[in-house]
Order: structure tokens, then C-alpha cells, then sequence
């Protein structure tokens, strides 16, 4: 079980996860995953995408698995944009490569498999658009500012 409470687990998270793994991030610039992806790159995090159909997104190598990323990478943190009946293997891969918190986008929960990666020691976030809450904290001071100048 972690000892950061409910209420500074985002912050926590976007303070010291500085690669960010995202399952399912699409290479078309329409897709909510990309407009997330980039915001976040230009607030100065490590962008990996995870994706079996993309050979690079926002100029970064794809990989089709997190494992196969993990083997390149150092993931903090897994992002995931997937449908919520999809997430318990991808909690199962976050576990495995030892990353420190998964992140469910809106709409996006599975209580089960959220369970098991908080028991494994992992900091969870279901049903939240890691975008907006970061400018919402950056606003509060509650989130350093990582953007390049």
C-alpha cells in the first residue's frame, strides 16, 4: 500500500514520473491521445508511445508492447488510453516493468486491476485527463514547471 494520500497523488505523480509511457497513443493528430501526448512532451516530459500499429509518434520510436518499450526505456509512469475492459494486462505489464504509478484517462476505470497495481506498490489514477489536472495543479504551484524555455 502507498503512504501518499488520495489527495497528493496526482501531484506526486506529475512532480517525479518524467516518462510517460502511453498505451494507445495514435499517430493522428485528431485523437484525444495525441492532443494529450504533445501537451505533456511540451511541458517537458519523455513521451514513449506504445502502440503496435505506429512506427513513431510526436518523433518518438513506437513500441508495440510496454515490455518492449521497457527493454529501450525507463517508463515512470503508464499512461493509458485503451477501453477499461483492455486494462488489466496492461497493469499486468506496468507491475512487471516495475514502473511507479498507471494513469486511466476519462472514462477510463477498472477497479480490479487498480487494486492489484496499488498492491504491488504502484500509484493509480482512474478516470482523469492527466492534461487537464496538470494545468490545473501547475496553476496551484502544485506541479513544477518541466517546459522547456
Amino acid at each position: 500500500m502507498n503512504a501518499i494520500p488520495p489527495s497528493e497523488r496526482m501531484p506526486h505523480i506529475l512532480n517525479h514520473c518524467r516518462t510517460i509511457a502511453v498505451v494507445g497513443l495514435s499517430p493522428k493528430p485528431h485523437r484525444a491521445s495525441f492532443d494529450v501526448a504533445r501537451y505533456m512532451q511540451a511541458n517537458g516530459y519523455r513521451i514513449i508511445p506504445v502502440n503496435p500499429n505506429a512506427a513513431e509518434v510526436l518523433g518518438e520510436k513506437a513500441y508495440s508492447t510496454l515490455a518492449e518499450a521497457a527493454k529501450h526505456e525507463k517508463i515512470d509512469l503508464v499512461n493509458c488510453f485503451r477501453n477499461s475492459e483492455d486494462i488489466p494486462p496492461v497493469v499486468d505489464e506496468a507491475i512487471a516493468i516495475g514502473a511507479k504509478a498507471v494513469w486511466m484517462q476519462l472514462g477510463i476505470a477498472h477497479a480490479q486491476a487498480a487494486a492489484k497495481a496499488e498492491e504491488a506498490g504502484l500509484l493509480v489514477v482512474q478516470d482523469h485527463c492527466i492534461k487537464i489536472d496538470h494545468r490545473v495543479l501547475q496553476s496551484r504551484g502544485l506541479v513544477q514547471n518541466h517546459a522547456p524555455s
